[in-house]
């Protein structure tokens, strides 16, 4: 009886230690550690408390935000060495380790938000997380979560509206190439900045202007030192969700079953905070009580995708290669069939 007892508490031993290999997930991101603040966080928080409750703990999430343990671009290579297992990486930081990233910046694609949900979890998104994958060879892409929304345009000189208004604009940019073309190409100055300058640079009139999302201009105050804000909606860049492919498949087969839903929830997550944040007084109705809002028509925002998406098409022509090509024309096609979709279709 003893002997069988043993052997039966050595199965259960066995069987626990099939379904849970543990492991700790330090996950490093570059906004506030706020889940009501900002996509970001409340995308990592979804995921741990999914994570760590389906895994009964054997998996577990230190989440670091604010930049605490480097850059965004630095956070890609940690989780690439595995320093870092998890990381939410933007375009422009991701864009060093995977040129191709840059296809993402076809501006005025996206009709709604709901279009992007589509193109993102279909299969745009599966081929672009696979082609991620397969030129880093280290990492594991489980999404794409939401920054924030699409891109305005702030400045300190006019109201925008049409083309010529963006004439002698001084406009803040990542140090994308494409996103200095696109402002080149609405007639704008385009001026990369780091992140951290942005404020200052606005409040000295180093630059007129800059573009983002509604919840980080608004988490920014960039009302305090921004007269006129347009809802160009021109692009729209969300997070890759990377994950150290050594860490992954050190898992078990119930540990990635469970890392995947706790991953679509986190998506799920950053969207949802994202559209409550624009609703909200931290998001566009509160901005405008503080700044003067322009909203663009139909034909507006068609003459600006004219003059903005031929220039695209052609630096990604000539700066990236076929394969970047090839994404990108997918990204049209799956764009063109999301934009003409309803909810009930």
């Amino acid at each position: 009886m003893k002997h069988l007892a043993t052997c039966a508490a050595l199965a259960g031993m066995m069987t626990a230690s099939s379904a849970f290999a543990g492991g700790t997930i330090k996950f490093g991101h570059d906004n506030k550690a706020d889940p009501f603040e900002n996509p970001a966080h409340a995308c990592t928080a979804v995921f741990s408390n999914i994570l760590e409750a389906g895994t009964n703990g054997s998996v577990d999430v230190e989440v670091f935000g604010s930049n605490q343990l480097g850059t965004a671009a630095e956070h890609v290579q940690q989780v690439r060495d595995g320093i870092l297992q998890a990381t939410l990486t933007s375009t422009g930081a991701l864009a060093s380790y995977y040129p191709r990233i840059d296809v993402l910046n076809l501006p005025f694609a996206f009709a709604d938000n709901s279009s992007t949900y589509e193109v993102f979890d279909g299969a745009f998104g599966t081929a672009l997380a696979a082609d991620i994958e397969e030129t880093l060879g280290d990492v594991v892409v489980l999404g794409f979560p939401d920054t924030g929304g699409f891109f305005a345009v702030t400045n300190s000189k006019r109201p925008i509206a049409d083309l010529a208004d963006f004439e002698g604009v001084r406009v803040r940019t990542m140090t994308l190439p494409s996103h200095q073309k696109i402002m080149q190409a609405l007639g704008a100055e385009a001026y990369p900045l780091a992140w951290g300058e942005v404020y200052s640079g606005l409040q000295t009139g180093v630059i007129d202007g800059q573009m983002n999302p509604v919840p980080i201009i608004s988490f920014a105050n960039f009302a305090e030192v921004q007269e006129y804000m347009t809802l160009t909606n021109h692009l729209f860049s969300p997070y890759t969700f990377m994950i150290n492919r050594a860490f992954y498949e050190d898992l078990t087969d119930q540990e990635r079953t469970v890392l995947h839903h706790a991953a679509e929830n986190c998506v799920t997550a950053s969207r949802g905070i994202s559209r409550i944040i624009e609703a909200s007084d931290r998001g566009l109705a509160g901005l405008m009580d503080q700044i003067e809002v322009t909203a663009l028509t139909a034909e507006q925002r068609k003459a600006m995708a004219d003059a903005t998406q031929p220039v695209f098409e052609t630096h990604v022509a000539e700066n990236l290669d076929a394969k970047a090509g090839e994404l990108l024309e997918l990204l049209k096609t799956e764009v063109s069939a999301a934009n003409g979709n309803t909810y009930l279709d």
